[in-house]
Protein backbone atom coordinates (compact mmCIF):
# COMPACT_ATOMS: atom_id res chain seq x y z
CA UNK A 1 0.00 0.00 0.00
CA UNK A 2 1.23 3.49 -0.81
CA UNK A 3 1.24 6.04 1.99
CA UNK A 4 -0.96 9.12 2.05
CA UNK A 5 2.09 11.31 1.45
CA UNK A 6 3.19 9.21 -1.55
CA UNK A 7 -0.30 9.56 -3.06
CA UNK A 8 -0.27 13.34 -2.53
CA UNK A 9 3.26 13.65 -3.93
CA UNK A 10 2.30 11.68 -7.05
CA UNK A 11 -0.76 13.90 -7.63
CA UNK A 12 1.39 17.03 -7.29
CA UNK A 13 3.95 15.56 -9.69
CA UNK A 14 1.25 14.83 -12.30
CA UNK A 15 -0.28 18.29 -11.94
CA UNK A 16 -3.60 17.16 -10.43
CA UNK A 17 -2.81 19.08 -7.23
CA UNK A 18 -1.30 22.58 -7.38
CA UNK A 19 -2.82 24.98 -4.85
CA UNK A 20 -1.25 25.09 -1.35
CA UNK A 21 -4.52 25.26 0.63
CA UNK A 22 -6.02 22.40 -1.41
CA UNK A 23 -2.87 20.30 -0.91
CA UNK A 24 -3.16 21.01 2.82
CA UNK A 25 -6.77 19.76 2.82
CA UNK A 26 -5.66 16.45 1.26
CA UNK A 27 -3.03 16.12 4.00
CA UNK A 28 -5.47 16.84 6.84
CA UNK A 29 -8.60 15.00 5.57
CA UNK A 30 -7.47 11.39 5.35
CA UNK A 31 -9.24 9.21 2.77
CA UNK A 32 -9.05 6.28 5.26
CA UNK A 33 -12.06 7.69 7.16
CA UNK A 34 -14.26 7.45 4.05
CA UNK A 35 -13.40 4.00 2.65
CA UNK A 36 -15.01 0.76 3.97
CA UNK A 37 -12.67 -1.32 6.16
CA UNK A 38 -12.80 -4.19 3.65
CA UNK A 39 -10.85 -2.00 1.19
CA UNK A 40 -8.35 -0.76 3.74
CA UNK A 41 -5.30 -1.97 1.78
CA UNK A 42 -6.33 0.14 -1.25
CA UNK A 43 -6.97 3.46 0.57
CA UNK A 44 -3.97 5.27 -0.93
CA UNK A 45 -4.12 3.72 -4.38
CA UNK A 46 -5.19 6.24 -7.03
CA UNK A 47 -8.38 4.40 -7.99
CA UNK A 48 -12.14 4.61 -7.27
CA UNK A 49 -13.39 2.19 -4.57
CA UNK A 50 -16.88 0.82 -3.75
CA UNK A 51 -18.68 2.41 -0.78
CA UNK A 52 -21.97 0.48 -1.02
CA UNK A 53 -25.30 1.10 -2.80
CA UNK A 54 -23.52 0.58 -6.16
CA UNK A 55 -21.67 3.85 -5.58
CA UNK A 56 -17.95 4.62 -5.44
CA UNK A 57 -15.58 7.02 -3.74
CA UNK A 58 -13.90 8.74 -6.68
CA UNK A 59 -10.29 8.33 -7.74
CA UNK A 60 -8.15 10.74 -5.63
CA UNK A 61 -6.53 12.42 -8.66
CA UNK A 62 -9.99 13.07 -10.16
CA UNK A 63 -11.21 14.57 -6.87
CA UNK A 64 -8.08 16.74 -6.76
CA UNK A 65 -8.55 17.84 -10.37
CA UNK A 66 -12.20 18.81 -9.80
CA UNK A 67 -11.54 20.69 -6.55
CA UNK A 68 -8.68 22.59 -8.22
CA UNK A 69 -11.07 23.62 -11.03
CA UNK A 70 -13.71 24.61 -8.44
CA UNK A 71 -11.28 27.12 -6.86
CA UNK A 72 -12.83 27.00 -3.36
CA UNK A 73 -11.56 29.47 -0.79
CA UNK A 74 -12.03 30.48 2.81
CA UNK A 75 -15.55 31.73 3.54
CA UNK A 76 -17.18 30.19 0.45
CA UNK A 77 -20.69 28.75 0.58
CA UNK A 78 -20.44 25.40 -1.23
CA UNK A 79 -22.91 22.77 -2.43
CA UNK A 80 -21.54 19.23 -2.89
CA UNK A 81 -23.97 17.13 -4.96
CA UNK A 82 -23.50 13.36 -4.69
CA UNK A 83 -21.50 13.51 -1.47
CA UNK A 84 -21.23 9.71 -1.15
CA UNK A 85 -19.24 8.70 1.93
CA UNK A 86 -18.41 12.37 2.59
CA UNK A 87 -14.79 12.74 1.48
CA UNK A 88 -15.30 15.63 -0.97
CA UNK A 89 -17.59 17.37 1.55
CA UNK A 90 -14.90 17.06 4.23
CA UNK A 91 -12.12 18.32 1.94
CA UNK A 92 -14.26 21.34 1.05
CA UNK A 93 -15.13 21.93 4.74
CA UNK A 94 -11.44 22.11 5.58
CA UNK A 95 -10.84 24.58 2.74
CA UNK A 96 -13.74 26.99 3.44
CA UNK A 97 -13.19 26.98 7.22
CA UNK A 98 -15.63 28.12 9.87
CA UNK A 99 -16.41 31.34 7.96
CA UNK A 100 -17.78 29.26 5.08
CA UNK A 101 -20.26 26.42 4.81
CA UNK A 102 -20.57 23.16 2.89
CA UNK A 103 -23.79 21.26 2.33
CA UNK A 104 -23.48 17.77 0.89
CA UNK A 105 -26.58 16.23 -0.67
CA UNK A 106 -26.93 12.50 -1.33
CA UNK A 107 -29.86 10.38 -2.56
CA UNK A 108 -29.03 7.12 -0.78
CA UNK A 109 -30.16 7.05 2.88
CA UNK A 110 -27.40 4.61 3.83
CA UNK A 111 -24.76 6.92 2.34
CA UNK A 112 -26.26 10.01 4.01
CA UNK A 113 -25.88 8.23 7.35
CA UNK A 114 -22.40 6.99 6.48
CA UNK A 115 -21.31 10.45 5.32
CA UNK A 116 -22.61 12.14 8.48
CA UNK A 117 -20.80 9.59 10.66
CA UNK A 118 -17.58 10.09 8.73
CA UNK A 119 -17.79 13.90 9.02
CA UNK A 120 -18.43 13.58 12.77
CA UNK A 121 -15.04 11.84 13.15
CA UNK A 122 -13.36 15.03 11.97
CA UNK A 123 -15.44 17.35 14.21
CA UNK A 124 -15.98 20.11 11.67
CA UNK A 125 -18.96 21.68 13.42
CA UNK A 126 -22.25 23.11 12.19
CA UNK A 127 -20.84 24.76 9.03
CA UNK A 128 -20.43 21.30 7.51
CA UNK A 129 -23.31 18.87 6.91
CA UNK A 130 -24.75 16.18 4.67
CA UNK A 131 -28.47 15.77 4.03
CA UNK A 132 -30.76 13.66 1.91
CA UNK A 133 -31.28 15.06 -1.60
CA UNK A 134 -34.78 16.22 -2.48
CA UNK A 135 -36.76 15.48 -5.62
CA UNK A 136 -35.08 18.32 -7.52
CA UNK A 137 -31.38 18.63 -8.27
CA UNK A 138 -29.36 20.64 -5.77
CA UNK A 139 -31.07 22.97 -3.31
CA UNK A 140 -33.49 25.14 -5.34
CA UNK A 141 -34.09 28.54 -3.78
CA UNK A 142 -30.55 28.82 -2.42
CA UNK A 143 -27.45 30.24 -4.09
CA UNK A 144 -23.84 29.16 -3.67
CA UNK A 145 -20.36 30.47 -4.45
CA UNK A 146 -19.27 27.03 -5.64
CA UNK A 147 -21.14 23.87 -6.71
CA UNK A 148 -19.40 20.51 -7.14
CA UNK A 149 -21.18 17.53 -8.70
CA UNK A 150 -19.55 14.12 -8.28
CA UNK A 151 -21.73 12.02 -10.61
CA UNK A 152 -22.13 12.22 -14.36
CA UNK A 153 -25.14 13.96 -15.92
CA UNK A 154 -26.41 13.13 -19.44
CA UNK A 155 -26.98 16.80 -20.17
CA UNK A 156 -25.84 20.05 -18.59
CA UNK A 157 -28.43 20.71 -15.83
CA UNK A 158 -29.38 24.33 -16.48
CA UNK A 159 -31.25 24.58 -13.14
CA UNK A 160 -27.92 24.58 -11.29
CA UNK A 161 -27.02 27.94 -12.86
CA UNK A 162 -29.93 29.45 -10.90
CA UNK A 163 -28.33 28.11 -7.71
CA UNK A 164 -24.99 29.75 -8.55
CA UNK A 165 -24.13 33.29 -7.49
CA UNK A 166 -22.71 35.70 -10.07
CA UNK A 167 -18.97 35.07 -10.01
CA UNK A 168 -19.57 31.50 -8.83
CA UNK A 169 -18.17 28.29 -10.30
CA UNK A 170 -19.88 24.97 -11.09
CA UNK A 171 -17.79 21.85 -11.77
CA UNK A 172 -19.73 18.87 -13.10
CA UNK A 173 -19.09 15.70 -15.11
CA UNK A 174 -21.30 15.43 -18.20
CA UNK A 175 -20.98 12.04 -19.87
CA UNK A 176 -17.19 11.47 -20.08
CA UNK A 177 -16.04 15.09 -19.70
CA UNK A 178 -15.65 17.40 -16.73
CA UNK A 179 -17.06 20.88 -17.32
CA UNK A 180 -16.16 24.05 -15.46
CA UNK A 181 -18.74 26.84 -15.68
CA UNK A 182 -18.20 30.37 -14.36
CA UNK A 183 -21.23 32.63 -13.99
CA UNK A 184 -20.00 35.98 -15.29
CA UNK A 185 -23.48 37.57 -15.12
CA UNK A 186 -27.08 36.35 -15.05
CA UNK A 187 -26.94 35.98 -18.84
CA UNK A 188 -23.30 35.03 -19.41
CA UNK A 189 -21.78 31.65 -18.47
CA UNK A 190 -18.18 30.83 -19.39
CA UNK A 191 -17.40 27.15 -19.96
CA UNK A 192 -14.35 24.90 -20.21
CA UNK A 193 -14.41 21.20 -21.06
CA UNK A 194 -11.88 18.57 -19.94
CA UNK A 195 -12.13 15.17 -21.64
CA UNK A 196 -11.63 11.55 -20.63
CA UNK A 197 -13.26 10.78 -17.27
CA UNK A 198 -15.62 8.05 -15.97
CA UNK A 199 -18.21 8.57 -13.21
CA UNK A 200 -21.26 6.84 -11.78
CA UNK A 201 -24.48 8.34 -13.29
CA UNK A 202 -26.26 11.28 -11.69
CA UNK A 203 -29.81 10.23 -10.76
CA UNK A 204 -32.49 12.75 -9.81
Amino acid sequence: MESKQELIDSMILRGALNTPHIIEAFKKVDRKYFVPESFEEYIYIDAPLPIGENQTISQPSTVAFMIEKLEPGEGDKVLDIGSGSGWTTALLCHIVGEKGSVTGVERMDELVEQGEENLAKLQFGSHCRIQRAGEKLGLPGEQFDKILVSASADEIPEELFLQLKVGGILVIPVRSSIFKFKKISEDNIEREEFYGFVFVPLIY
